[in-house]
């Protein structure tokens, strides 16, 4: 039973069980992206901040194993309604886990747009009031389904009843209050009357809804606190409706970047995720794309047509229009592309260079190397001040099995080598033009593994006339 102490414990509870038909997807409408991530995540991101991840409990149904997997790193609860029959059997279903706080907040699983400020303004409004019940509503010009608020008096704070669209008499259709879908309960004057739910409404379900009329009977306060801003109850039904959520998302967040000194041209056209943190005076072109949890420094440039997911950028960073950079580090004044591809693993040292149509993957280049032209690095540690000359390659797969090429500092490579690892170019060699390496270079040394060149003047002449045909 809930505690006694003078600090109420209490839990957050996330409605995540439903199908979304309406998307028509095999995917969990919860496990949709907006912003960047699942619709879930934002809302168990804005709960974490109000109470510690373990006293968040999401009540999954639909594809339950799935939302469970994708969730388990951020270290909530998990409550499996096996069958979902209506969001009063969900808490019902939930008793056990929540049976031992003072307070649960019920959240939407499928309201990402909520934010941490509004949760606490929900919890605080209902702990002041000392209610049974406490609704979180939202003032809407157009409230289309939406149960309606009737409270006692125009400024009461207390409710005498929630009318659904279909059973609106009279002047009640004037009304712009709605439910929106949040609450706060006592836990013991919940769980205490939740079994008075009953099930005689045309889907046969149990209406968390119907809990209002019930405390009132029951003589517990039922109240309403009315959101700031109607954009937050919104939930995605259908594509359209997730695809304007994620639009709101990503304007909201290149306004707070912008308002913490990130300049970033024509916003509309950019798409960067909620989890994206950028520094002050970097400036974004139209058409990119921050992706997942990319960090970018300060003073750097990101140019359009880049898509960069889960990458550190450092200050100072050029990024040339159209590169495309996955699970990667680029350090300090660095500069890339245009037309550059790093792969995962790639790790570009401070004032290094990766040119137009240079592809990396799993590779170290050291501080101020460069390699400017049409190269292929892989599976390779490159020193600083290395020169990778145009069209080389690492060639780092046998078939089998992935080798690394080593190529310490002050290396120049020759355009069109081909170093086959494993192999180490040495400190300060040389690799002449065109040479394919196969055995270790030493220090200050230069290789050279190509045929002569030779040349057979008249030999082009003598090959025409041997082919024109003879009469």
């Amino acid at each position: 039973m809930p505690t006694s102490s003078k600090t109420p414990r209490i839990a957050i509870a996330i409605m995540a069980a439903g199908k979304g038909t309406r998307l028509k997807s095999k995917l969990p409408k919860v496990l949709h992206e907006v912003g960047g991530k699942p619709v879930l995540a934002h809302v168990v991101a804005a709960a974490s901040q109000i109470v510690p991840p373990q006293d968040v409990h999401a009540i999954i149904g639909h594809e339950a194993e799935r939302v469970r997997q994708a969730l388990a790193p951020t270290g909530i609860g998990f409550v499996v309604q096996a069958e979902q029959r209506g969001t009063g059997h969900a808490l019902m279903v939930a008793r056990d886990s929540l049976a031992s706080y003072d307070h649960v907040l019920v959240l939407s699983g499928d309201a990402p747009l909520v934010r941490a400020e509004t949760i606490a303004r929900l919890r605080d409004f209902h702990l002041a009031k000392k209610a049974g019940m406490t609704l979180l509503t939202a003032e809407m010009e157009i409230p289309a389904a939406y149960g309606r608020i009737i409270r006692k008096s125009a400024k009461s704070d207390d409710v005498r009843a929630i009318v659904e669209q279909k059973s609106l008499k009279g002047n009640q259709h004037r009304i712009r209050e709605v439910n929106a879908g949040f609450y706060g309960f006592d836990v013991r004057a919940l769980f205490g009357n939740i079994d008075k739910l009953r099930t005689d409404n045309a889907h046969g379900e149990f209406y968390l809804t119907d809990m209002a009329a019930i405390l009132v009977k029951a003589k517990k306060r039922v109240v309403a606190v009315l959101a700031e801003d109607s954009n937050e109850i919104l939930g995605g039904n259908t594509r359209e409706e997730l695809m304007a959520i994620d639009q709101h998302l990503r304007l909201e967040k290149c306004r707070t970047l912008m308002a913490a000194g990130v300049s970033i041209y024509f916003p509309a056209t950019c798409v960067i995720d909620s989890d994206v943190e950028v520094g002050p005076d970097t400036v974004i072109e139209p058409y990119v794309q921050l992706l997942g949890k990319t960090r970018v420094g300060s003073d750097s440039r990101i140019s359009s047509f880049s898509v960069i997911r889960n990458t550190e950028i450092g200050d100072g960073v050029t990024i040339l229009p159209g590169c495309v950079v996955d699970d990667s580090r680029v350090q300090n004044k660095a500069t890339l592309g245009p037309y550059s591809r790093l792969r995962p693993g790639s790790d570009i040292g401070e004032g290094a260079k990766v040119g137009n149509f240079v592809e990396t993957k799993k590779i170290k280049l050291g501080k101020g190397s460069k390699a400017n032209h049409l190269t292929y690095l892989g599976d390779a540690e490159i020193g600083e001040g290395v020169n990778i000359g145009a069209g080389t390659i690492t060639c780092n797969y046998d078939g089998i099995h992935k080798h690394k090429t080593v190529i310490e500092d002050g290396v120049f490579v020759g355009s069109d080598s081909t170093l086959v690892a494993p192999v180490k170019l040495g400190k300060g060699s040389y690799i002449g033009a065109a040479t394919c390496v196969t055995d270790d270079v030493p220090a200050d040394s230069l290789a050279v593994g190509r045929a002569r060149q030779v040349v057979k003047e008249g030999w082009v002449a003598e090959k025409r006339a041997s082919l024109k045909p003879k009469h």
